[in-house]
This record gives structure tokens, C-alpha cells and sequence, in this order.
């Protein structure tokens, strides 16, 4: 079965990645669900804990596998970040490992994909724009964000894409058939 690692940032898109990981797993894929600690305040573990099947990882440590950021990363085809805010895009962009998420980034050797989501003054800083054009650089393939109404009431670029359209986006990448 091929396996996707989906990583959850603290964005309130996040909800959106609990219907990502059920329509994976209704594809026939396995899911493994690390989570920062600012998207386990959004949506509870146990949400992605159900849906995946599995475990959810948040730490480095206590994960009960011994090299969770090397183990992880090897066990996946594509690491799939949704949301992905401009903090863990900035992380990456910067080659910043201080969580889970951002560990995974630097250990994972595949295809990294990602799903932004913030508010569309956000996007627009030149500061994004850059990491995002470094990361592109750097080979990450992104997926949106698409324009629409954000949680905060204004409308922009910005909105994490649906997930129907990051599970297309991801089967595009993987190589045929879709087996590890």
C-alpha cells in the first residue's frame, strides 16, 4: 500500500485535512498524520487518529519509534503538508527543524507537497513570495492557494485548495501503479 505522510500546521484549514485523510484512505492509501502543536489545538488528534487508522505524531520524542524523523520520512511516497502556513513554509524555506513537521522536511528525500492557507495579506509579503519562490527553487510542488472568503471575513488568495483538489494533485505525482 502506498503510504503518504500528511502533515498538519496550525492554520484553520487544518479541519479540511481530516476529509483529505479519509478520501486517501478510501483510495487505498495508507496515512501517517504528524501534527505541530498548534494544529492539535484546531482539530483534536484523536479526529486523524480514527480517520488514518493509526497513530498521530506531534514530537520528535515520545513517538514510540526511536528515529520518528527518519522512519517516518522513509516509509513515505510523498509528504503531503495541509495546510502549510507561512510559519512552516519560512521553516523550510530556511532549512529550520524545531518540530516534528519541520524535521520531517529536512529528512524526507521525495516529493514534498504543499497546500498553502493564510490570510491573503500574508501571501502577499514579500517575505512569502520569496520562501514560497525558494522552495520552487528547492523542488517543493505546491497546490493553491486558491482565491475565496477566509475564516477572518476578508476575501483574497489564500485559501487552502479543496481537498478533492490536493488528492488529485497528489496522485499525479506518484509513479503508476500507486504501490510502494
Amino acid at each position: 500500500m502506498t503510504e503518504i505522510l500528511l502533515g498538519v500546521t496550525g492554520g484553520i484549514a487544518a479541519y479540511k485535512s481530516a476529509t483529505i485523510v479519509s478520501s486517501l484512505r478510501k483510495h487505498g492509501f495508507g496515512v501517517s498524520v504528524v501534527m505541530t502543536k498548534a494544529a492539535a489545538k484546531l482539530v483534536t488528534p484523536a479526529v486523524f487518529e480514527a480517520l488514518s487508522g493509526g497513530p498521530v505524531f506531534s514530537s520528535v520524542f515520545h513517538t514510540g519509534k526511536s528515529h520518528a524523523h527518519i522512519e517516518l520520512a522513509r516509509e513515505a511516497k510523498i509528504f503531503c503538508i495541509a495546510p502549510a502556513t507561512a510559519n512552516i513554509i519560512g521553516k523550510a524555506a530556511n532549512g529550520i527543524a524545531d518540530d516534528l513537521v519541520s524535521t520531517l522536511l529536512l529528512s524526507f528525500d521525495g516529493t514534498i507537497l504543499l497546500a498553502p492557507a493564510m490570510n491573503p495579506v500574508m501571501w502577499n509579503k514579500p517575505s512569502v513570495q520569496r520562501n514560497v519562490r525558494q522552495l520552487q527553487e528547492d523542488g517543493f510542488v505546491f497546490v493553491g492557494p486558491e482565491d475565496g472568503r477566509m475564516s477572518c471575513g476578508e476575501t483574497g488568495t489564500g485559501r487552502m485548495s479543496e481537498p478533492d483538489v490536493i488528492i488529485e494533485k497528489i496522485k499525479t505525482l506518484l509513479p503508476l501503479p500507486f504501490s510502494k
